[in-house]
């Protein structure tokens, strides 16, 4: 990888989260967590658009382009946050469990998948009321959340109980349960539709799970920088991005069901939030302090 640009990110040194692009807008949406803002970025004008503030404590970000909806989880407030993506403006707001973490959106069922950390609860929304209609029980305390496009279910990381839970957006039931050997502190997911594979980022013990989603099983392990968080994925290339609280990024390639590490360095300071353009090509890493100020760290693939 070769660092194309550090563009700067304004406000203050804090904290940044999760992150969530629009391929269209060519807009990255970016958790300023310390700042209680959700930072707006042109990925094409290469700066930020906007900032917008009042979303307390602001930990999940997703945009939702069929509905020109961006979703953030605002945890100092226990709730989550709708925003109009045309006018970048507030236009909603709906109670979210206890400390609403990440966020996955079922488009078949019109409702959106909250993971409620401390509340060991997935929280449901429906986007056409923005008001929640379920709390499913997981039985521990839940890490990220995401949908998988070919079983149409949400998967969840229960962090306690070292499982991958499986939820049918009919119901809103747990419908089976994964256990997940090696596991300690399973958090970050990433799901490879087509691969049919789950990557589970183990932030206590810096391992990196492959779980086969027709066998149900742990196929692959493999270490990765300290504290593992968020995770990407490039379609067009086959790469899975590991991005660590250590700024340590690993980064592995997918090829007929196998997985192999392709490469693995330090990124920058506290590089734990990466999101990909399957476009260009190109890695996000929001960095809370790099000499003095926060930056966006653009990568791209050496040719």
């Amino acid at each position: 990888m070769t660092v194309v640009a550090d563009a700067p990110l304004g406000g203050e040194t804090t904290r940044m989260d999760y992150a969530s692009y629009d391929v269209a807008r060519h807009l990255l949406f970016i958790a300023h967590l310390g700042d209680s803002a959700v930072i707006v970025f042109d990925t094409h004008a290469q700066r930020v658009v906007t900032r917008i503030l009042d979303v307390d404590d602001v930990h999940g970000v997703l945009v939702v382009p069929e509905l020109d909806r961006v979703y953030a989880t605002a945890t100092g407030k226990n709730e989550v946050v709708a925003i109009d993506e045309g006018s970048l403006k507030i236009v909603a707001r709906a109670p979210a469990g206890r400390y609403p973490d990440g966020m996955a959106y079922a488009p078949e069922v019109h409702k959106l998948y909250i993971s409620d950390e401390h509340g060991a609860t997935e929280t449901v929304i429906d986007v056409r009321t923005n008001q929640p209609v379920a709390t499913i029980p997981v039985g521990g305390e839940v890490g990220n959340t995401q949908y998988d496009p070919v079983s149409k279910h949400i998967f969840a990381n229960v962090q306690t109980r070292r499982q991958l839970v499986e939820i049918d957006p009919i119901s809103d039931t747990v419908v089976s349960r994964m256990d997940l050997p090696g596991a300690k502190g399973n958090h970050g997911l990433q799901i490879l539709p087509e691969a049919r594979l789950a990557f589970v980022a183990c932030e206590d013990n810096h391992m990196l799970l492959v779980v086969d989603l027709v066998r149900r099983r742990v196929i692959q392990s493999f270490e990765v920088g300290d504290d593992p968080d968020v995770l990407a994925y490039d379609p067009g290339l086959g790469w899975v991005y590991v991005a660590s609280e250590s700024g340590t990024v690993s980064v592995f390639a997918v090829s007929q069901g196998t997985v192999k590490k392709r490469g693995e360095g330090p990124l920058g300071p506290n590089a734990h939030v990466v999101a990909v353009d399957p476009a260009t090509h190109r890695a996000y890493f929001p960095l809370k302090n790099l000499g003095g100020r926060t930056a966006l760290r653009v990568v791209a693939p050496l040719p």
